[in-house]
């Protein structure tokens, strides 16, 4: 199913029921990302590359059980997207939120799936004796804000840095549909 070692290992380390499958429309590939805590809502992004693993990363229970929590350490973002298309190696971390959030919320849910993400590279590195196990991925950290209003063109916060991490993160409003080489940083 998929090309990259990387995406194959970790489809067999992760439980199916994290995972969100790709669907094909039209010839292109395409994922519809969910949330159904309190209101419903989804967002679209199409032209994903085929090799290319989606994970609900809030899936895994939080660490409250081990970790404090005081620093927003046990937060994780909804969405990992990780893809490996001819060199082209991102990690896409999304947050989405209904309405209104607290930006700081919003940061720490981020930094915990990129943490999650760190786990299960080392995971990989020492269970699966994979020493370059998910090296060399860019990362996208995304926040999906006001999904539930009704349609309206995307807006986009303008963003003068790169949204490579959390506290840079590329804020957009009402997204219904979302094209993938926006989330990298490429307008299509």
């Amino acid at each position: 199913m998929y090309e990259s070692e990387d995406l194959i290992i970790l489809d067999r380390m992760i439980q199916d029921s994290a995972k969100v499958p790709l669907t094909e429309a039209y010839g292109k590939f395409q994922v519809e990302l969910r949330e159904t805590h309190g209101v419903n809502y989804e967002v679209t992004i199409k032209n994903i590359p085929k090799n290319t693993l989606v994970i609900k990363s809030d899936e895994f229970p939080a660490p409250t059980k081990f970790f404090q929590g005081t620093q927003g350490e046990c937060k994780r973002a909804d969405y990992l997207i990780i893809s490996d298309e001819n060199r082209r190696k991102f990690i896409i971390v999304i947050e989405m939120k209904a309405g209104k959030a607290i930006e700081k919320e919003v940061i720490h849910q981020l930094r915990g799936s990129e943490c999650l993400i760190a786990y299960c590279q080392k995971i990989g590195q020492l269970f699966w004796h994979q020493p370059n196990f998910l090296t060399g991925y860019q990362y996208r950290f995304i926040s999906l804000k006001h999904i539930n209003i009704a349609k309206r063109s995307t807006r986009e916060k303008p963003n003068s840095q790169p949204c490579d991490r959390p506290e840079n993160m590329l804020k957009i409003y009402s997204p219904n549909t979302l094209m993938f080489n926006r989330l990298i940083g490429k307008l299509e």
